[in-house]
């Protein structure tokens, strides 16, 4: 599964993570750094497994069940928000 932004939003990095703007809206959305962590690991090709594996690399306390459930639970909300699309 391949992942990228829609095609209205953008992406701008910040200083404790990133901020999206969906261009057609006008809403914006603030990933923290653990957010933007996992959204550029997809956005760069690993799946959702990989970017729980390298969450639970960087936090190594965090458990690898509760990392997967992290990605999961971002995953849901940028595609609620129509942020992503899956290809």
């Amino acid at each position: 599964m391949s992942f990228s932004l829609s095609p209205d939003v953008s992406v701008t990095d910040t200083d404790d993570g990133m901020v999206l703007l969906d261009e057609a809206t006008g809403r914006y959305w603030q990933l923290n750094s653990t957010g933007a962590f996992v959204l550029r690991a997809l956005l760069a090709g690993s799946g959702p497994r990989e970017a729980a594996r390298g969450l639970g690399e960087r936090h190594p306390g965090l458990g690898a069940e509760r990392a997967a459930t992290d990605v999961a639970a971002l995953i849901a909300s940028l595609h609620a928000a129509r942020l992503v699309v899956t290809g």
